[in-house]
C-alpha cells in the first residue's frame, strides 16, 4: 500500500465516505491534484476492493478500505501524541511530522507506541484515535461558530489544518475546557469568548473549525 493511496482513502473518510459517496471534485480540491489524476487513482482503488463508486455521485470506502484508513489514522494520532508529549512539538509541528511517520509505521511499532503512551483516545487537537479493533463513537459536537452570545460549551476538537493549529496556539487555545461566548458579531464577524478567565477572540472562519460539546454544563 503506497502513501499516496492511503492519502486518498483518508480524504474519502474525512469527507464522509463511510456514510455517503464523496464526489471526485471534493477529493481533487482536498488533495490539490488534477481531476484526471483522481479518476486514475480511484480506478486503482476500486480494482483493489478498497472503494466502491457510483457514476456522477462519487466514491465510498469498502470494509477493507475503512480498515486500511483507520490504521493510518491510528498511526498518525499516536505519533502526534508522542511528539507533543515527549519531544515538545507544537500542535502544527506534530501534525506535519506525524503525517510523514504514519505511512512507514509497522503494526508492531504502532502497538508498542500505543502501549508506551498508555492507549490515548484522542490526538493533541482532539481527533479520535481509533482502537486496534475500530473506532468508538464520539460525542455529538457543534462548531463554536454556532454558539450564541452567553452560551457555553467544552472545546473537544479542532480541524486538522496547519494554519489553524498555528493560529490557535498563538492565542493559547486549550482543549477540554469550558468557554462562554461573550459576543458573536453579526455578519460572520469575530467571536469573543472567555476561557480560563481570559478573554479571547477568533475569526468566524476559525470558529467554524473548532468543535464544542454542549449540554454538560
Amino acid at each position: 500500500m503506497t502513501s499516496n493511496k492511503e492519502e486518498y482513502l483518508k480524504t474519502i473518510y474525512e469527507n464522509g465516505g463511510v456514510e455517503q459517496p464523496v464526489p471526485n471534485k471534493v477529493i481533487s480540491d482536498a488533495l490539490g491534484v488534477a481531476p484526471s489524476s483522481v479518476t486514475e487513482m480511484l480506478l486503482k482503488l476500486k480494482k483493489e476492493g478498497l472503494i466502491v463508486s457510483q457514476p456522477y455521485k462519487g466514491s465510498m470506502l469498502t470494509g477493507v478500505g475503512l480498515e486500511v484508513c483507520l490504521n493510518v489514522i491510528r498511526s498518525c494520532g499516536l505519533w502526534e501524541v508522542f511528539l507533543v508529549r515527549h519531544l515538545g512539538y507544537s500542535w502544527s509541528e506534530a501534525y506535519e511530522d506525524a503525517h510523514l511517520l504514519e505511512h512507514v509505521t509497522t503494526d508492531r511499532l504502532m502497538d508498542r507506541l500505543d502501549a508506551f503512551l498508555d492507549h490515548p483516545t484522542t490526538c493533541p487537537h482532539g481527533s479520535m484515535i481509533p482502537k486496534k479493533d475500530g473506532i468508538d463513537n464520539q460525542a455529538m459536537l457543534i462548531s463554536l461558530a454556532d454558539l450564541k452570545t452567553g452560551e457555553k460549551g467544552i472545546i473537544r476538537r479542532v480541524a486538522e489544518s496547519k494554519k489553524l493549529l498555528d493560529y490557535l496556539e498563538r492565542i493559547n487555545f486549550s482543549l477540554d475546557q469550558e468557554i462562554r461566548i461573550v459576543e458573536a458579531s453579526d455578519y460572520e464577524g469575530p467571536i469573543t469568548f472567555l476561557q480560563n478567565g481570559q478573554t479571547k477572540t477568533i475569526s468566524f472562519k476559525a470558529g467554524q473549525e473548532v468543535y464544542v460539546e454542549v449540554g454538560l454544563l
